[in-house]
């Protein structure tokens, strides 16, 4: 080397130059961590030398167990439930001394040690044993494994719905001790409900396994209620199980439970806790040191020991049907658990879904529910619209807010809060043209035009601005709201009571509670607040918005959130009133103002038996690209019984909803089987789309078994 070169790593200051500080650097670096081993040469386990996987692979053609070599240093720690790694898609032609080597790591369960594998090539060994907590129990094993099967998805897919991510400082942790067991507890406001509800504590008291639809009365002790029906099983010596529709829910079982009996038989697993604390809770309660839980959708699968009870609040909310593949609803896990481990079940909820109806009418659960005398004194006085406001107020009819609504609203400031339900958030969520009332559209992507409050048209799905509008059916160049928002209404009431406190409840900020002072409070379905001492009157909004919805559940559904909203009034023999802006003569308004959901259900299911719909039916549902969906179709070899409804185009599709524009107008069709070969359509579905997507299928076709939406 030069003197030149010599010289060229330092500055004429003597001091290195950059890249001299970088090699310096790189030398003084730590190490990274070494990779699992791939175990070459490495002995297998003498005794069960084969694990078989379940890999974290949630695609339908790889839903089955893979086998591993056992290296002998992992055979304690690599037992049934644990977590691994493992070497995945390695290909047939990277074998050394007689095993498979190479492939990406993947994370996975050990479900099973076998002395043999039924594959007869060479095996990949086990790459590492991420924690020698047995996690995966076999009873949580066959509970996923009935779940992905009744929803044509993948085990996979229901284990990481069931199993939380791992934590190591969590689970480092040791779990409390257990507590023992409490007394039987009085049955408490559960005599409002005749001899049904001191004999439904009673028989869990006693280790029975009653299964009951509970339609709870109107007012705030339902928490209490189902805290007593918690305890009643823990002093049995059993586990019990609540799943709520959400945190605020849960809050309020959480704290009647601890009123009852106090911290440390039950713990409360909701998404608002860190995942430190969630899986430190969820581990209390698979290692046996809590047998109560309390939770939101995903506690579903917890992992509650010796379950005597699974309890489920309000199975009407849309918030227990999972997101996420492959949508399992809360009411139906939870009755697969009731049925593989022989446990008392409780369905309840201030109204009554047709699901209900349905497990009442065929005999598998019994009604509690308090006699019409105790349901028509808690219940708030609900008002309609009737003949003779008309005949005083000629526009209450068209009206958004009639003679009524403010005389009510007037009447109720002077004694409390007063709620008032606007079925949609925002300031003015949809428009229509005022001439022929033609939904306002974006002429790029069809989707719908609405208007912050600097009155700028814009779309919902694309975000592209609308300068020029104009009505595409009758030419029409002037908008009206469709639904006023929530924020537009509190607005609109703030100016009409401008000494009057106006609160908003909805999704941008959720109200737990208010207090008992005269306000405004303004919410939106399911974000309603609960008053101190109860609101004084309540008026329900745009009740045609609910029930004009394209929807097999729209009266159903509207009944729900129009009860949900009402229950939080006070009683009528308290002077608590409500009245709702809707087509008197309807059924579902003729059912709030009876505060009568079981008959209305019991109508609906006998309507649905007549037609042949859920639940008296199965269904699927096919959606995608026209041409993708029509393949599918004519590839599943669907049950001789089923009947296929469409393909009919879908006008608003979620996915172009979300950014996300397919090729080719999107489709969808309704499969349908009768009671029985709901199995049978499920594993069809999942055969030939498992078969799609081994071809390399790329548009996506998406199957939904039992949806929620069905038209």
């Amino acid at each position: 080397m030069s003197s030149e070169d010599e010289g060229a790593g330092e500055r004429s200051g003597g001091e290195p130059e950059q890249l001299a500080l970088v090699r310096e650097m790189a030398r003084q670096a730590k190490a990274p961590k070494a990779k699992p081993r791939t175990w070459r040469g490495a002995d297998v386990a003498e005794h069960l030398p084969v694990a078989r996987v379940v890999v974290d692979k949630g695609v339908l053609h790889l839903d089955r167990y893979f086998d591993y070599a056992v290296p002998k240093e992992l055979d304690a720690e690599a037992q049934p439930g644990v977590r691994v790694r493992v070497r995945f898609s390695a290909g047939a032609g990277r074998v050394h001394a007689g095993r498979r080597e190479g492939g990406g790591l993947i994370s996975g369960f050990i479900v099973d040690r076998l002395a043999e594998s039924d594959y007869d090539g060479p095996l990949a060994a086990l790459a590492q044993v991420v924690s020698p907590e047995p996690v995966l129990t076999p009873e949580l094993l066959a509970l996923a494994r009935a779940v992905a099967d009744r929803y044509a998805g993948s085990l996979a897919d229901v284990l990481q719905l069931a199993v939380p991510p791992r934590n190591a400082k969590a689970e480092a942790a040791a779990s409390p001790g257990s507590l023992p067991s409490p007394g039987v507890p009085e049955a408490a406001t559960w005599e409002r409900y005749g001899p049904a509800g001191p004999g439904l504590l009673a028989e869990l008291a006693r280790g029975g396994a009653p299964r009951a639809v509970w339609t709870a009365l109107p007012g705030p002790q339902w928490a209490e209620e189902l805290a007593r029906a918690v305890v009643a099983t823990l002093a049995s010596g059993r586990g019990a199980l609540v799943v709520l529709p959400d945190g605020r829910h849960a809050a309020r079982v959480d704290a009647a439970l601890t009123a009852l009996v106090g911290k440390g038989h039950h713990t409360l697993l909701t998404a608002d806790a860190g995942p430190q604390k969630r899986y430190r809770q969820w581990l209390a309660v698979h290692r046996g040191s809590v047998r109560a839980v309390v939770g939101t959708r995903a506690a579903m699968f917890a992992p509650v020991r010796d379950l005597g009870l699974v309890a489920l609040w309000d199975d009407g909310n849309e918030n227990h049907s999972e997101q996420h593949a492959p949508r399992p609803h809360a009411r139906e896990v939870l009755m697969l658990r009731a049925a593989r481990e022989n446990c008392a079940v409780l369905l309840g909820s201030v109204s009554c879904t047709v699901e209900a109806a349905q497990l009442v009418d065929s005999g598998w659960a019994v009604p509690v529910a308090a006699d019409r005398a105790v349901t028509r004194a808690a219940a708030p006085r609900v008002r309609t619209i009737a003949d003779h406001d008309l005949a005083r107020d000629e526009a209450a009819r068209t009206a958004r807010l009639p003679s009524l609504a403010w005389q009510a609203l007037r009447d109720g400031l002077r004694e409390g809060p007063v709620l008032v339900q606007v079925p949609r958030r925002g300031y003015v969520p949809r428009l229509a043209c005022e001439r022929c009332r033609e939904p306002a559209r974006c002429r790029h992507c069809a989707g719908p035009l609405q208007a912050a409050e600097s009155a700028v048209l814009h779309c919902a799905w694309c975000g592209r601005p609308e300068a020029d509008w104009h009505c595409e059916e009758c030419g029409g160049f002037r908008l009206r709201a469709q639904v006023t928002g929530a924020r537009r209404t509190a607005e609109e009431l703030g100016r009409a009571f401008p000494s009057v406190p106006v609160r908003t409840s909805g999704r941008e900020q959720v109200l737990d509670t208010v207090d008992g002072a005269p306000a405004l409070v303004v919410s939106t379905p399911g974000a309603e607040p609960v008053a101190e001492g109860g609101y004084a009157a309540a008026v329900l909004l745009d009740g045609w918005a609910l029930l004009n919805r394209p929807d097999l559940r729209a009266g159903e559904t509207a009944l729900w959130r129009w009860m949900s909203a009402s229950a939080l009034v006070r009683g009528q023999s308290a002077g608590g009133t409500v009245v709702i802006v809707a087509e008197p003569t309807l059924a579902p308004v003729q059912a709030l103002v009876r505060w009568d959901p079981v008959g209305f259900a019991l109508r609906e299911y006998a309507e649905r038996a007549e037609l042949g719909f859920p639940p008296v039916s199965r269904m699927a549902a096919v959606a995608g690209p026209q041409a993708a969906v029509g393949e599918f179709l004519d590839a599943v070899e669907l049950p001789a019984d089923a009947e296929i409804l469409g393909p009919v185009p879908l006008r608003e599709p979620a996915d172009r909803a979300r950014g996300r524009v397919e090729e080719g107008p999107r489709t969808r069709a309704l499969v349908r089987v009768p009671p029985g070969s709901g199995t049978a359509l499920a594993h069809a579905l999942k055969t030939a789309q498992a078969a799609r997507m081994a071809r390399g299928g790329r548009v996506p076709v998406r199957v939904r078994v039992d949806p929620l939406d069905i038209g």
